[in-house]
């Protein structure tokens, strides 16, 4: 029941929130991974396809005057520098203008810079639409996660979202295998192979777009910018569709929250809140992205370069490696996704940070004392990176329910883009020059530098980390414009003190 009183001020109370955490998973939800998820797969194939065919775009006849360096130095860093402006330019407008509304925008974006990078005709072409692409998909981690987190299930919530953006890696996957074809001359001149890895992305991200058309809009978001009817709509609806599905009616939904209408929440508004009221929160936040963000768009962008210089693996071959690491990478978040709504995220956060990084510092001592082979190397990276992703999808999970639904996409945006300009971009500059010196010990020292992030960010959220599993967003963080409960003799409880700001008062879950 939702009702609402005069335009003036007004207030709605509504069970909304409570009536989507209470639905089984349903064949509703799959389409919202499918239609949401999927972009993810398309980062990891745009990522791993770069690494992988650094060499090639160095070598005469590859139609671009670049080198290998450029590639995995200022290319990528463009790429991820791109990736943070977008996520706080789009950020800020998926809070304002709603979730559906930018995640089909910035899809747009990307199809077009991807395709456009295709047709590079010199290094600077090349480069532009390199950060133009990460633009894109820096948009699009603000507002598929807000859109994720609050369409699905309290009690699915955390396997659902790390598996997600665990995604990225069957993309990188595809995209190791795809550069072995395109890379080979037999089939592809060498001036063409490449550009069709990223005319495939294009391909593909328009498909999605396609399939996208058919996720609603955030009922949550709706209800805080005043549009409760068409909340009511969207929700009664996929109530309808859960029960045909399930040939029962749902259980009856508890708990109830009053919004009071607002039409924006201001800058200083989201800086008191993260900055002050969560202060706690937002330094796990930004521990978080740094240690994942270095430790991957170092090391990541480099491992085809790693491979060529250190085993003399052929720059087309690399991709059968990466294609390795990258299905340990998916399994990580696959196999352990669930129990971070069991076991908890506090446990689960900083085991998996840890555990990766000293598996990190172990793979660099063997690294040193020239006791790996490529297959060896290979093998290392897998067990770090099995825990490592899982820690990195939950940084994203984090973020994105710790903090007000007023400013959740713009959360993501902020934590994202710092952590991920301080480690993704002076991450991948640093890394190439490590890794392009031949010298063995300059490897060893950005591995270390990686591992010694991650565990420290593993501490941080061994004290810090919210316990959030299987609970409301409106529980973990009450929303700004929530109306605080009217206290009352006949409900002795709410007489007493308020929670304190890192405790997240809200409604029930």
């Amino acid at each position: 029941m939702t009702t609402a009183q005069s335009e003036t001020g007004r207030t709605v109370t509504t069970g909304i929130p409570a009536r989507l955490d209470r639905l089984p998973w349903s064949r509703w939800h799959w389409s919202v991974v499918i239609g949401l998820g999927t972009v993810w797969i398309l980062d990891g194939l745009e990522v791993t396809v770069v690494g992988n065919i650094a060499a090639r775009l160095s070598e005469p006849g590859s139609g671009l005057p670049i080198t290998s360096g450029q590639v995995t130095g200022i290319a990528a860093a463009l790429y991820v520098a791109g990736a943070c402006a977008g996520a706080l330019f789009w950020g800020r407008l998926t809070d304002i203008w709603g979730r559906k509304k930018l995640f089909m925008i910035t899809l747009a974006v990307y199809l077009g810079a991807t395709a456009l990078t295709a047709i590079a005709f010199d290094t600077w072409w090349f480069l532009l639409f390199r950060f133009l692409t990460g633009f894109g998909i820096g948009g699009e981690y603000a507002a598929i996660n807000s859109a994720i987190d609050e369409l699905i299930p309290a009690k699915y919530r955390g396997r659902v979202d790390l598996i997600i953006n665990g995604s990225f890696w069957l993309g990188a996957v595809g995209g190791s295998l795809l550069s072995i074809v395109a890379l080979d001359t037999d089939l592809f001149p060498a001036d063409v192979g490449w550009r069709l890895t990223f005319a495939l992305g294009a391909v593909l991200a328009l498909v999605i777009l396609l399939v996208r058309r058919h996720v609603p809009e955030s009922p949550r978001w709706l209800l805080i910018h005043g549009r409760h009817e068409e909340a009511e709509r969207i929700v009664g609806g996929i109530e309808r569709r859960v029960e045909t599905e399930k040939g029962e009616p749902l259980p009856h939904a508890r708990g109830e929250l009053t919004i009071r209408h607002r039409k924006s929440v201001t800058f200083t508004e989201i800086a008191r809140t993260v900055f002050a009221r969560y202060r706690r929160r937002s330094v796990l936040g930004f521990s978080l992205f740094i240690g994942q963000a270095f430790l991957y768009n170092a090391i990541t962008f480099g491992f085809g370069a790693i491979l060529t210089t250190f085993f003399d693996v052929p720059s087309g071959s690399t991709g059968y490696y990466f294609a390795v690491i990258a299905l340990g990478n998916f399994l990580g978040p696959l196999l352990l996704g669930a129990l971070f709504d069991t076991v908890g995220r506090r446990v689960m956060i900083s085991g998996t940070y840890l555990l990766s990084g000293l598996l990190l510092f172990g793979t660099a001592w063997l690294f040193d004392r020239g006791s790996l082979s490529a297959a060896t190397l290979t093998a290392c990276w897998c067990a770090v990176l099995f825990f490592a992703s899982a820690g990195a999808s939950s940084a994203y999970l984090t973020v994105s329910e710790v903090f007000p639904m007023e400013t959740r996409a713009m959360s993501i945006a902020f934590f994202y883009a710092l952590g991920t300009a301080a480690g993704g971009i002076s991450g991948p500059l640093l890394f190439a020059d490590l890794t392009g010196t031949g010298e063995v010990g300059d490897t060893v020292l950005a591995f270390q530098i990686g591992a010694g992030l991650m565990c420290a960010a593993g501490l941080v959220a061994a004290f810090l980390a919210v316990k959030a599993e299987r609970r409301s967003l409106e529980d973990i963080a009450q929303p700004l414009t929530a109306v605080p409960p009217r206290p009352t003799t006949a409900d002795p409880a709410r007489t007493g003190a308020a929670a304190g700001p890192e405790a997240g008062p809200g409604a029930p879950a």
